[in-house]
């Protein structure tokens, strides 16, 4: 019987990763469609994309599927005829990241899940089908021009503050599920305008759509295929880009830039600066804002108490860390104060 999990240590696949002389594509996709036994699904795809040498995660729940993935560009035709092999995945958009050199990933890791977004959503009346419509590159330009039109960013603060579109309403809440009801009472008074909803991959803001129009909206639209297609369009096209700066991306790289705006700074020195990091201190691991000039003084670390950790012997630093949460956390100002929090780890679109 076939191993259905990983039982290499990180570190050596890792390796392996960087000794590779094929070329490699991120691909993310996702797909709303239902799965009525996502365990057995799980275990079909792990076979088969294990086979063709493809690293990344994937969520799989009764709802769909929600994947970011690495695959050789040797075997892509294979893994897109594979995927597209499912009634339910035919035709399925595969987004192709903008900035990459394919070394994203380096394990296979297929997850079941309660649902591939956490939504909060108990109400057995909503229906994912009933979503609101899709606009391209050109349209969406054509809508955000356009004074009646209301743009909300449906991803977290970190994202938002490297790159977002221009006049873009963010929502100031820590988790997707806190941003559903909130962008139903804050677009309270503007029933009659068009409401323009985007994130990364077009995951989010896919559901985003269809929870406001179970909540009496009606010129509801949504970014198709999210940023990342965005920014493929708006390159192939030669269009103007609403969107500024980068764009957060849940793989080692992230970012990948949109734009040479950089709207966001340093969370130490407050110089421009775009690029996130993780607290080198492995009892930290706080993800935040970066640039060279503190990175060099703060030896990668988040604050001089854990460069101080950094630099003790390895053993001291275990002993430090024992007991302690060592979960991924970020610096978020969407509540107004610069303060740590827990990140939900995972693929998101």
């Amino acid at each position: 019987m076939a191993v259905l999990h990983n039982r290499v240590s990180q570190k050596e696949l890792k390796e392996r990763l960087l000794q590779e002389t094929e070329p490699r594509v991120t691909i993310s996709f996702y797909r709303y469609f239902t799965i009525h036994d996502p365990h057995q699904f799980r275990d079909e795809l792990y076979r088969t994309l294990d086979t063709l040498k493809v690293f990344g995660r994937i969520y799989v729940a009764q709802e769909g599927i929600n994947a970011q993935v690495s695959v050789p560009e040797s075997h892509l035709e294979l893994f897109r005829n594979y995927l597209y092999s499912f009634p339910g995945l035919k035709g399925m958009r595969l987004n192709r990241a903008v900035d990459d050199d394919g070394k994203s990933f380096w394990v296979l890791k297929i997850k079941v899940r309660e649902k591939i977004v956490a939504d909060g959503i108990h109400d057995p009346s909503f229906d994912m089908s009933k979503k609101g419509k899709y606009v391209n590159a050109e349209k969406m330009n054509l809508l955000a021009a356009d004074p009646d039109t209301i743009i909300i960013d449906m991803r977290n603060h970190y994202e938002y503050e490297v790159g977002h579109f221009k006049n873009a309403i963010e929502l100031p809440s820590d988790t997707f599920r806190e941003q559903l009801p909130m962008a139903v009472e804050m677009m309270q008074p503007y029933k009659d305008k068009n409401i323009i909803m985007y994130c990364t991959g077009g995951i989010r803001c896919e559901k985003a759509s269809a929870y406001m129009l179970h909540n009496g909206f009606e010129k509801v639209f949504h970014l198709e295929g999210g940023i990342i297609n965005y920014a493929r369009e708006i390159k192939e096209r030669s269009l103007e880009s609403r969107f500024m700066g980068k764009n957060f991306v849940f793989d080692d790289r992230l970012g990948e830039r949109i734009t040479e705006d950089v709207i966001a700074r340093c969370h130490q020195c407050g110089k421009p600066c775009d690029t996130h990091t993780n607290c080198n201190n492995n009892g930290c691991h706080l993800l935040f804002i970066q640039c060279e000039e503190c990175a060099r003084k703060y030896r990668g670390c988040c604050s001089e108490e854990c460069c101080t950790i950094y630099q003790l012997p390895p053993e001291e630093q275990k002993v430090l860390r024992k007991g302690i949460n060592k979960g991924q956390h970020i610096f978020n100002k969407a509540k107004s104060r610069l303060r740590p929090r827990i990140m939900e780890k995972g693929t998101q679109g």
